[in-house]
């Protein structure tokens, strides 16, 4: 039995008639036919990133503390943003948070300190916001974000870029002692991130992930506290850092990693005695 579609019995101009209709409801309904910035709109290439072939440098200039730099984790990315329209503005960015982190301080038999995300440990949100603490979400406001302000005629170009590293002190001494003794023996630390490449709408905080990376970077360091300053530590474990990966998906943003407070601001440093109850030596801010 033959079907026939419903168009075949109108007449053509009430057809065309019908279409025009249908169009201009739709065109009602989308807010006046202004244009929509749509992920299929907006264009990425020349995604990079890398984490610097050097391994993590120590510093024992001081007798207080042990300082080591890691190499910088970097991130780029050029995009082209479709026309912006009017009344309306976009920010592309990196936006960063901390998924998991491990950061002991070991004291020989004594104890240890270690920093801790509390909320993170405890299983209590997936990530951490590690933006600089000013520019939510963005993780920076210089290189980091373009905004993009409407309307523009026509297709914007930009580039965005970041890159991070740790720098941290360590003191010799057990934290929570009026002993200037070098008691450290061993620092491990352990941290993995998610870096999110976004376009935002400022005003209606529509986001579009653009690109994902994963990335992680770990430090192992022996110590031995009898050593005269500037020959105690070295560093053991891989010299290089594992390369990042940038995913083929886009993972999605949680909601910590968009707010308050920053992985820097919500950071507790605990000493955990080996023998007797763990103490905060330094509370979130």
């Amino acid at each position: 039995e033959q079907t026939t579609s419903w168009h075949h019995l109108v007449p053509p101009s009430l057809f065309l008639l019908l279409l025009l209709v249908a169009c201009t409801m739709g065109c009602l309904q989308s807010i006046a036919c202004k244009p929509r910035i749509r992920r299929e709109n907006i264009v990425v290439y020349e995604v990079s990133a890398s984490i610097d072939q050097c391994p993590t440098i120590i510093e024992e200039n001081s007798p207080i503390v042990l300082r080591y730099k890691t190499p910088y984790f970097r991130a780029s990315a050029g995009v082209v943003m479709p026309p912006v329209p009017r009344n309306e503005t976009w920010v592309v960015g990196w936006i960063q948070a901390c998924t998991q982190m491990e950061f002991y301080n070991t004291y020989g038999d004594i104890g240890m300190s270690s920093w801790e995300l509390p909320e993170l440990r405890e299983g209590r949100v997936k990530a951490i916001s590690d933006s600089d603490g000013v520019s939510y979400p963005w993780y920076g406001n210089t290189t980091e974000t373009v905004t993009l302000t409407g309307p523009t005629s026509k297709p914007s170009r930009l580039t965005v870029s970041m890159n991070d590293n740790f720098y941290p002190s360590v003191t010799w001494a057990v934290p929570i002692s009026n002993s200037n003794t070098p008691m450290l023996t061993h620092i491990t630390r352990d941290q993995s991130f998610i870096t999110w490449l976004v376009a935002m709408n400022s005003v209606t905080k529509e986001r579009i992930v653009l690109q994902t990376v994963r990335w992680r970077m770990r430090v192992d360091i022996a110590v031995d506290p009898d050593m005269p300053l500037g020959s105690r530590a070295s560093l053991v474990g891989r010299p290089y850092q594992e390369q990042p990966h940038i995913l083929n998906y886009q993972e999605p943003i949680p909601p910590n990693a968009l707010g308050r407070p920053n992985a820097n601001d919500a950071q507790v440093l605990m000493w955990r005695p080996r023998r007797g109850a763990p103490l905060v030596v330094i509370p979130p801010k």
